[in-house]
C-alpha cells in the first residue's frame, strides 16, 4: 500500500495517479461499517481494473474545529489505522492533514481538488458522509459537485441487534461501549478485539512484592482507555501472544485520593522475563470486575488469584 500524506494546498494533479476508486471518511475504529465502505471500494476497483484508495484525515477534525484546543482520544490512532487498512488490501492511503485552511474549502473546492484532482473515478462513502466548510457537502450534493466526472456509491446504515433494539454501527457507539468496558460488544462492532499499543515502563513493583508481578504499560498514542476495572487480555511481546490479567485504574488499596493517577498493569500468566522498554500490544477480551479497595494485602492477593483463574478459564473456554 502506498501512503501519501497531503498538505493543503497540494500540487498533485490527475496525471499523478491511476484511475482510483476512493473510500472517504475519517474511519476512527475501522469498525464493521467502515469495513463495508472500504471493502466495497476495493471490490469496485477490482471490477473496473482500477486501483483502490482510502482518504482519511489527521488530526481528528474536532481537534482543529474546537474552540478549546481539546485533545481527542482515538479508537485507532493513525499508525494503527494505516496497518488495518493495509491488511484490507488497499492500494493507496491518502492522509490529508486537517487544518483550518483545509476546513474552509467549499464543498465544490473540496471535490475539485481532492476527488477530481486526484483522478478519482468512483467514490464510496457512508450515507452520512459530509465534506467542505461546515459540512455543507453531503452524499445528496455529491452528484452535483461531481460535474459528471466521477460516479459514486452511497453505503446505507449498518446496524446490529442489541438489547435496546437495532443500533447503528458507529465510532460513537464504539466509544460508548469502551467507556462501559463492554469488550464483548466492542468485539461485535469492530469485528475484532480492541487493541492498544504501548511500552513497558518501571512501576512501583508492588505486584512483584505480593507475588503477582505486573508489566506497567505506558500507551504510545492517545487511545481511548476502557473503563477502570480488571480485564482478561492478551499481550503481544516480541511477536508472541500471552494471556494476562490487566488492571486499569488507580490502585486504591495502596494510594490516597491525592495520589490517584491512572495506570495500566498486566500480570502475564506463566511468564517471567524482564521486558522493560519493550513495545507491546494489549488485546482487550473481557471485563472481569470493577476495581475495588481492599482492607489489606491478603484480601487483595486472594482476589488477584481469583481474577487469574477466571482469566485462565475464559481463554480455555474460548479456545474450545
Amino acid at each position: 500500500m502506498k501512503v501519501i500524506t497531503i498538505h493543503h494546498p497540494h500540487t498533485f494533479n490527475e496525471q499523478d495517479f491511476p484511475p482510483l476508486v476512493m473510500a472517504l471518511g475519517y474511519f476512527d475504529g475501522i469498525h464493521l461499517g467502515h469495513q463495508k465502505v472500504i471493502n466495497l471500494a476495493k471490490e469496485i476497483a477490482e471490477q473496473k481494473h482500477w486501483k483502490s484508495a482510502v482518504m482519511t484525515f489527521d488530526p481528528h477534525p474536532s481537534v482543529v474545529l474546537s474552540q478549546n484546543n481539546k485533545q481527542i482520544e482515538l479508537i485507532t490512532p493513525i499508525e494503527d489505522k494505516k496497518k488495518l487498512i493495509e491488511e484490507m488490501g488497499i492500494d493507496y492511503l491518502f492522509i490529508v492533514q486537517f487544518t483550518s485552511n483545509f476546513a474552509n474549502l467549499t464543498p465544490e473546492e473540496y471535490v475539485k481538488q481532492y476527488i477530481i484532482g486526484l483522478n478519482v473515478h468512483h467514490v464510496v462513502a457512508g450515507f452520512d458522509f459530509s465534506y467542505g466548510k461546515f459540512g455543507k457537502g453531503t452524499m445528496e450534493t455529491l452528484p452535483i459537485h461531481s460535474e459528471g466526472k466521477f460516479s459514486y456509491t452511497k453505503v446505507e446504515k449498518l446496524a446490529i441487534s442489541r438489547k435496546s433494539g437495532d443500533e447503528k454501527v458507529s465510532s460513537s457507539l464504539t466509544r460508548g461501549l469502551l467507556a462501559d468496558g463492554d469488550m464483548t460488544e466492542v468485539h461485535r462492532v469492530l469485528g475484532r478485539f480492541y487493541m492498544t499499543n504501548g511500552i513497558v515502563i518501571h512501576g512501583e513493583k508492588r505486584g512483584r512484592q505480593i507475588g503477582f508481578p505486573t508489566a506497567n504499560i505506558k500507551l504510545s498514542k492517545e487511545y481511548i482507555i476502557p473503563k477502570t476495572g480488571v480485564y482478561a487480555v492478551k499481550i503481544k511481546i516480541d511477536g508472541n501472544w500471552y494471556n494476562g490479567v490487566c488492571n486499569v485504574g488507580f490502585k486504591p488499596t495502596f494510594k490516597s485520593v491525592d495520589e490517584y493517577s491512572l495506570s495500566i498493569e498486566v500480570h502475564i500468566i506463566d511468564f517471567d522475563q524482564s521486558i522493560y522498554g519493550e513495545e507491546v500490544s494489549i488485546e482487550w477480551h473481557l471485563r472481569i470486575r470493577d476495581e475495588q479497595k481492599f482492607d489489606g494485602i491478603e484480601q487483595l492477593k486472594l482476589q488477584i488469584a481469583k481474577d487469574k483463574q477466571n482469566t485462565i478459564n475464559y481463554f480455555e473456554k474460548s479456545r474450545n
